[in-house]
């Protein structure tokens, strides 16, 4: 990448290549400095897209903690037992077991593999 310093009044252009550390590996000083460039016109803020209302009934199973869904092990009408293991969910480079929270019958299963969430989003619901 390159680079124009200005120091002491005098413009330097210079070369700097990214290792694991910045190391400068050029430095001209008979470059002038370049002309101004005009602002960029103001871009209005990404508004993110609202998340969708999920309602089912029974007990929700829920996200502790946002993430992406790695493994879905629920389907609709499974019959499971308080603690089996329902969803991996990855979160900071680590895989968490979603476990259901009673025993019942899977009533609905909101998210998919891949899908990312945030922390108490709803990924399935027993009944």
């Amino acid at each position: 990448m390159k680079y124009i310093v200005t120091l002491n009044g005098k413009n330097y252009e210079v070369d700097v290549n990214e290792l694991a550390e910045a190391i400068v590996t050029n430095v001209s000083d008979t470059i002038t400095a370049p002309a101004p460039v005009a602002p960029a016109a103001p871009v209005a803020p990404s508004v993110p897209a609202p998340t969708p209302v999920v309602s089912g009934s029974g007990t929700p199973v829920k996200a502790p903690m946002p993430g992406a869904i790695l493994k879905v092990n629920a389907t609709q009408g499974q019959k499971v037992n308080e603690g089996d293991v329902l969803f991996i969910l990855e979160a900071m480079k680590m895989e968490n077991e979603i476990v259901a929270p009673c025993s019942g019958t899977v009533s609905q299963v909101v998210v998919s593999q891949g899908n990312t969430v945030d922390t108490d989003a709803v990924l399935a619901f027993i009944g």
